[in-house]
């Protein structure tokens, strides 16, 4: 996001522009030296040139249209430049930047001429602001092509008058949801909703498509009429409490305000959408320069960070051989033959492979939808009790019992039978690697991929590293991760490595101010008003009380003999899976007394259920855990979901330390 100014035409970096012999415009957008199209602010004023240049040859008859489309393969524009927000310090710099690219936006919406966007790939955010400033949009139906508004997850909402666009295209129901949600959504949703217009096979068909829409002089119709009285009064009225009332059942205001201030300027402006256009900057304007938002983005810069751990070249896995198919096992595979990889799944008979392939086929039907596309991926998943399939897996994860005997056993017997090159790995969550590979020929070769369960939800894998692991072992092992969509990050191999070693404390302080008698529902909500995603205690249900136990004492944490952990878990009280732990579970929903608390009173008890957390994530950072502070807060929160807002625990630390000096150095 950036203020236009145009460029010289003749000398554009970002975008390529022609007027071809039937007098259509193509600009062309090929960002120089990135693999993503985004709007940072030298292709905003290439643009500007470029739109400037149309505006003339469309007053002199040179030109009959023009098309908006990307040289990248993989995407139109995925957003604004990230990398630019916090150039803008200010919220005047933000007014002023975002007011004049919405005054480019609204020049390419006035062109007497046909304007097409011609999307394949990502069109999100910015690009999706974009497109919809286009008279008309086409998109292919590659399942590669996504749509949406992802603003939220960044603190902040579509700020180029995308509100008002994306409601007079879709109507101000699906243009909102879309907005409060920040879902991608596939090419035939979107279509569906009005957001595009036409739909062509693939990214092949697209120059010619468009070029017929110019030819046509095509036009998006907009929301039909019954969709645009959905922004009157008082429908508007009801509609904004609804949305208000669904958000925050989601999220909490105080921790994430950009969907409660989107839906406070469609409710207070909505029934004229030119005042709205005109007052959006206001309401998103001090979102931009805010907290919240500023932490949300040093999260998505993490994200970066551990993308990028992955080798550029050389290792190219394509096919996995997971060793036990328990549920970790089982998803685990799963999850790989969703990221297009052939898996063979192996245990002791076909019977205790079964329920794996069950779990998978319903995994496969919530996410791939088609039919043939199911059946497709259930093909990629092939039961194998022999182990035939061992040497030609490029990544072999064993995933069974977390007893030493039992691994070194597996591996032992794995060793001889692997194809060369491929990642030999450990899903083990407490034992050390070096103890694991000690009777191998090469254990240098071992490594840890430890996943965290729901498999399929949880972003985070911990590579784990041990004394003698080989460098080139984890970097492999970072490119499978990242094959598979995941965050990798490395961890010295120790107890716990990095997430469970800082979660355990967090709990365990939990559990024993439960045993002092602070209400479970009480210390549960001071976490969620802190700003983690689930009370410590509910977590511990979810997780398993007896694994709980097992964790805590390899780290060293077990509570005293009697403690009420210890007796839940000897009664056979183990959490949610066995229906009772320190609540009863029915129909997968914990049982919570209805109770009310004063909030001052929650947020220091928060503050003090996560010190535990905080102190051991100093020592972790202290003792090389992994490689850095920034690596430490990428862990725990895409590992724990540590309040995203805040920015991590040790981020969260500084910023305590910041203002505590602040106030220390006014006074």
């Amino acid at each position: 996001m950036s203020k236009p100014k145009p460029a010289d035409i003749k000398s554009l970096k970002d975008w390529r522009f022609e007027i071809d012999f039937e007098g259509i415009a193509w600009a062309v957008f090929d960002r120089a030296g990135e693999t993503m199209n985004t709007l940072g602010r030298r292709p905003t004023e290439e643009l500007a040139a470029i739109v400037e240049a149309v505006e003339a040859a469309a007053k002199s008859g040179e030109t009959r249209g023009l098309v908006l489309i990307s040289a990248k393969p993989s995407n139109f524009i995925a957003g604004a430049d990230i990398r630019e927000f916090d150039n803008l310090a200010t919220v005047g710099e933000v007014e002023e930047a975002v007011r004049a690219t919405i005054g480019l936006l609204n020049r390419i919406e006035r062109l007497p001429i046909p304007v097409v966007a011609a999307i394949h790939g990502f069109c999100l955010g910015g690009g999706l602001e974009l497109a919809l400033a286009c008279h008309y949009r086409i998109a292919t139906r590659d399942d590669a092509t996504r749509v949406g508004f992802p603003e939220v997850r960044l603190g902040i909402f579509p700020g180029l008058n995308g509100t008002v666009r994306s409601i007079r295209s879709a109507g101000a129901l699906d243009a909102m949801q879309a907005m409060l949600t920040g879902r991608m959504l596939r090419p035939g949703a979107a279509r569906g909703m009005g957001l595009i217009d036409q739909l062509v096979k693939d990214h092949l068909s697209l120059r010619w498509a468009a070029r017929k829409a110019v030819l046509q002089k095509r036009k998006s119709k907009g929301a039909p009429w019954w969709k645009r009285a959905m922004s009157a009064s008082p429908v508007r009225g009801l509609l904004a409490g609804k949305m208000r009332q669904q958000t925050a059942a989601k999220v909490r205001e105080e921790h994430y305000p950009a969907p409660f201030r989107l839906i406070d300027l469609f409710d207070a402006n909505g029934g004229d959408l030119d005042l709205m256009a005109s007052t959006e900057t206001d309401y998103f304007a001090p979102l931009m320069v805010g907290d919240t938002a500023r932490n949300l983005r040093r999260v998505f810069r993490l994200s970066e960070m551990l993308k990028d751990e992955a080798p550029k070249v050389g290792f190219t896995p394509r096919r996995a051989h997971v060793i036990g198919a328990g549920t970790m096992g089982g998803d685990i595979a799963a999850t790989c033959v969703l990221s297009g990889f052939e898996v063979s799944l192996q245990d002791l008979s076909i019977e205790q492979i079964e329920p794996a392939l069950k779990r998978a086929k319903k995994l496969f039907r919530k996410r791939l939808k088609k039919p043939l596309a199911v059946e497709t991926a259930m093909a990629r998943l092939i039961p194998d009790v022999d182990g035939a399939h061992v040497s030609r897996a490029d990544v072999v994860i064993e995933a069974v019992v977390e007893k030493l005997e039992i691994k070194r056993k597996i591996f032992i017997e794995l060793e001889p039978k692997l194809k060369k090159g491929a990642v030999l790995a450990t899903n083990t969550s407490s034992l050390n690697i070096e103890d694991i590979a000690e009777p191998l020929k090469d254990p240098g070769r071992l490594i840890g991929l430890h996943f965290f369960n729901p498999v399929d939800k949880l972003p985070l894998v911990e590579v784990v590293q041990g004394r003698r692991t080989r460098e080139e072992e984890v970097g492999k092992g970072n490119a499978f991760v990242t094959a598979i969509k995941k965050f990798p990050l490395v961890v010295k191999s120790g107890p716990g490595f990095l997430v469970n070693r800082v979660l355990a404390p967090y709990m365990m302080e939990a559990m024993r101010r439960y045993q002092a008698g602070e209400p479970r529902e009480k210390i549960d909500e001071a976490a969620l008003k802190f700003g983690m995603p689930m009370g410590p205690l509910e977590l511990s249900d979810v997780v398993g009380l007896d694994i709980c136990q097992h964790v805590a004492e390899i780290i060293g944490l077990a509570p005293p003999e009697g403690s009420t952990l210890e007796r839940m878990v000897a009664s056979g009280k183990l959490g949610k899976k066995s229906g009772e732990g320190f609540y009863r579970w029915e129909n997968g929903k914990p049982q919570r007394e209805k109770t009310e608390y004063r909030q001052d009173e929650l947020e220091r008890l928060g503050r003090e259920l996560v010190k535990p957390l905080l102190d051991e994530c100093e020592k972790c950072l202290q003792e090389g855990v992994v490689a850095s502070a920034d690596h430490v807060d990428a862990g725990v929160i895409f590992g724990t979901g540590f309040a995203p807002f805040r920015g991590g625990p040790l981020h969260y630390l500084e910023s305590i330390r910041n203002g505590e000096r602040s106030t220390a150095e006014a006074a």
